[in-house]
């Protein structure tokens, strides 16, 4: 095919809420952008993950007086992160987020909700948070966006309802107490009749919150200051001369098209999840490199990676943990089709524990979902799989319901038929059925059940943290955590290790920019989200600190790029543009 060029200033790979803040923030400053994606819908991971930001010292916070001293921040993350505590992109970030979101907030369609109550996950570490570090998106009417609304990712089926996105907190309150509270019915009575006119007459859900809502406002955002999105279009290649990026070579419909980009090229492609190669060779316990449950979209397979490590840089290894992990359990489908469920909320609830083959529990199950996937990891020995299971009863999946498994009155038969729901009229049928040893999940029960009546957990802890508290039931008293599992049938679901995404990226500057092998800046190459090395050395001091870094280095880079920092050299910046 013909090969067809162009020119701009800026070049984004990828259109997560990294690669789009950077080119909604270098659009506004006055660049011409152009957002290249591999898929045919934009959104990336983003627009299938809760979308929360860990944004410390945000506005929200301020507004309802939590004015944390910035010393206090990075005495937790030093606490949380140790050795591998860097300094200086940390102090980037710390700097950065809170003028991220006041920036985002000021001039574009990105609108966002204060997450004041949202405790650190590691509540007894010195420095942590109980509230005021945390933002998402504000709800999004996505019929504002017209016929683009087919440009957008939908939301994750497993973590939606027939399609409809519900957002952690009282929304997702409301759905698990739809019995137990007339207020919480008719909240669900209206959500799900709104969604279901929304069916009957677009198709799809237009109410849309969690990661879907993030992306939405900043394509909107995209759109009116005038950057083009071009999809199913993937980078094959940068334009390097005298070692500067200056473009990419992408595939089109059309056939290459190269893009001369004056102030440069990042790359912000969702990093390595779905590259089974580099799974193998980096993460833990994965021989095949197939036992890794990914929950991403399996577009993100290391292709900003590559670009970056063609141009020189280099992917870094030295971090804790190669990956953002969390439980997942494999989904099977009735087309043959096999889902991944992210077992994040229920893993909280009171009346559930998670098991070894053995029987024996290994972790406080309440919490952080990295925390759960690394005490597995270290509880079982290099010879054996690596893998664990939930355990309920009756009362508990009809309550909460367990991964895909939904409460009442949701029927889920087909569940067991599938095999995904395990159950038993008794803890030894139950551990038949899962391959479990019986007399050791009967003996842990019992041990978990006498204090757990008094809603106490004396072996984990259930509960002793205000992370721990805030995924439980505030409904349930005295321990929002804990409850004893005594009321067959038994259930159980198993689970192994997923993630969000992974930590292990490109290694970077304070700046955003591609470092080469001698720890200089590659001119012109910028790298965000996770396909830059994760600020957080591969630990999960908070939930958000995925994209809440994503979207700050995308919003540094873009800066950069535009000429806004200090030492940058792209040229006098343009005059800024806001959105009406």
């Amino acid at each position: 095919m013909a090969s067809h060029e162009r020119h701009c200033d800026l070049v984004v790979v990828g259109s997560g809420a990294a690669g789009l803040a950077a080119a909604v923030t270098a659009a506004h400053h006055g660049l011409e952008v152009i957002v290249v994606e591999k898929e045919n819908v934009l959104g990336g991971a983003t627009a299938w993950s809760g979308g929360w930001l860990w944004i410390p010292r945000n506005r929200f916070a301020r507004e309802a007086g939590i004015d944390e001293d910035v010393e206090t921040i990075r005495t937790y993350l030093r606490n949380e992160l140790g050795e591998r505590f860097d300094a200086t992109r940390i102090d980037a970030f710390l700097d950065a987020a809170p003028r991220m979101v006041d920036f985002f907030q000021a001039h574009t369609a990105l609108a966002f909700n204060d997450g004041n109550a949202i405790p650190d996950i590691h509540g007894d570490a010195p420095g942590a948070g109980n509230g005021g570090r945390s933002v998402i998106a504000a709800p999004f009417d996505a019929r504002e966006l017209g016929q683009r609304v087919a440009d957008i990712r939908r939301t994750m089926p497993e973590t939606a309802f027939l399609g409809m996105p519900i957002q952690a907190g009282p929304d997702l309150m409301a759905f698990l107490s739809v019995t137990r509270s007339w207020r919480s019915a008719r909240h669900v009575a209206r959500r799900v009749t709104r969604h279901l006119y929304h069916l009957a007459r677009y198709g799809r859900a237009m109410h849309w919150v969690n990661g879907v809502a993030l992306i939405g406002r900043l394509v909107k955002s995209a759109d009116t200051l005038g950057v083009e999105t071009w999809t199913a279009s993937p980078a094959r290649r940068l334009v390097m001369a005298d070692g500067r990026a200056y473009g990419v070579t992408v595939a089109t419909h059309d056939g290459e098209q190269t893009l001369h980009a004056r102030r440069g090229v990042i790359l912000a492609a969702g990093g390595f999840p779905h590259d089974v190669k580099r799974r193998r060779r980096h993460f833990p316990r994965t021989p095949t490199g197939r036992e890794h449950l990914a929950l991403p979209p399996e577009a993100a397979n290391g292709d900003g990676i590559t670009l970056g490590e063609s141009a020189g840089g280099r992917l870094s290894t030295g971090l804790a943990s190669p990956a953002a992990w969390c439980p997942v359990s494999a989904v099977p489908y009735r087309d043959g089709r096999v889902g991944h469920f992210p077992h994040i909320i229920d893993r909280g609830k009171p009346g559930l524990i998670g098991v070894l083959a053995d029987g024996r529990r290994f972790v406080n199950e309440a919490h952080g979902y990295y925390d759960y996937v690394a005490a597995l990891i270290e509880a079982l020995p290099e010879d054996q799989p690596v893998e664990s299971w939930l355990i309920c009863d009756h009362r508990f999946l009809r309550r909460y319901g367990l991964g895909i498994v939904r409460p009442v009155p949701v029927p889920f038969g087909h569940w067991i038929r599938r095999g995904y729901l395990k159950r038993g009229r008794t803890l030894e049928q139950l551990a038949a059925h899962c391959g479990i040893d019986a007399a050791g999940l009967a003996a842990t029960v019992e041990a978990y059940n006498a204090p757990a009546r008094h809603g106490e957990d004396p072996e984990f802890g259930r509960g002793s943290t205000p992370y721990n508290r805030k995924q439980g039931d505030p409904l349930h008293r005295p321990n929002p955590c804990v409850a004893p599992i005594e009321r067959g049938p038994f259930y159980a679901v198993k689970v192994v290790p997923g993630s969000f995404g992974t930590f292990a990226g490109l290694e970077t500057d304070a700046h955003a920019r591609v470092l080469a092998g001698d720890n200089t800046p590659i001119a012109g190459l910028y790298a965000a989200g996770t396909d830059m090395a994760s600020i957080m050395g591969g630990f999960y001091p908070a939930g958000g600190v995925n994209l809440g870094p994503a979207m700050t280095f995308g919003y540094i880079a873009a800066r950069h790029a535009a000429g806004l920092d200090a030492d940058a050299r792209a040229g006098t910046p343009p005059k800024p543009r806001d959105i009406p």
